[in-house]
């Protein structure tokens, strides 16, 4: 996705990388040119030797690519501020391959008031026009930490009304009460607990995967 204004970023393919929000310097001081994005300054093989996985567990290399939607049950909640701005047991996991999955949440699940529209839009090549919002909690604004699609392509037409979170700009995201890790790089927006297994892109040299 290629935020409005903003350059266009590629994978090894050169397509537009999905689930990824591309935020500039000026947003939050986190996040600038490419060159300066963990995972952008070398390359390794298209596809690393995936780790062991273990009873219950998912490698996210065996997610597909487009990528496939899949309803959750898991009890999902966020925090920030102190506050518990999402709790809900009925959301969707988008799994794409080499990425850990992004949940889409209900719109309605969050806390009136926690989710204010913000500037720009971006673009991913499978789901469609995305556009931000900034996350309030307590005394915090998380700036640009959500997205969501107002109008998504057919194959993801479930997700509709739901909006993704950046797990590092919040204080915590829970997942059936285990803490998330967000994906490494803050770059995407996957969620990594304990029930998934890499190797991540995101990391250093995973441009390729």
């Amino acid at each position: 996705m290629v935020a409005e204004g903003e350059a266009v970023v590629g994978d090894s393919s050169g397509r537009l990388c999905p689930e990824t929000l591309i935020r500039t310097s000026e947003d939050d001081g986190r996040l600038g040119h490419l060159s300066s994005i963990a995972g952008y300054g070398g390359r390794m093989p298209a596809r690393p030797t995936p780790e062991a996985i273990a009873p219950g567990q998912e490698s996210v290399w065996d997610y597909p690519r487009p990528p496939s939607i899949v309803a959750s049950d898991e009890q999902i909640l966020i925090r920030l501020g102190g506050v518990d701005i999402c709790e809900t047991n009925t959301s969707w996991r988008i799994l794409e391959t080499s990425h850990p999955p992004t949940y889409y949440l209900p719109r309605a699940a969050f806390s009136d008031g926690a989710l204010v529209p913000s500037r720009g839009h971006s673009f991913c090549e499978w789901k469609g026009q995305a556009s931000y919002l900034d996350v309030v909690g307590g005394a915090k604004i998380a700036r640009r930490a959500a997205w969501y699609y107002p109008n998504p392509e057919p194959h993801y037409a479930a997700i509709r009304g739901h909006v993704a979170v950046y797990a590092g700009l919040m204080d915590e995201c829970l997942v059936d009460g285990e803490r998330v890790l967000p994906q490494p790089g803050g770059f995407y927006g996957g969620w990594i607990t304990s029930n998934v297994v890499g190797p991540f892109k995101g990391i250093p040299g995973s441009t390729g995967w």
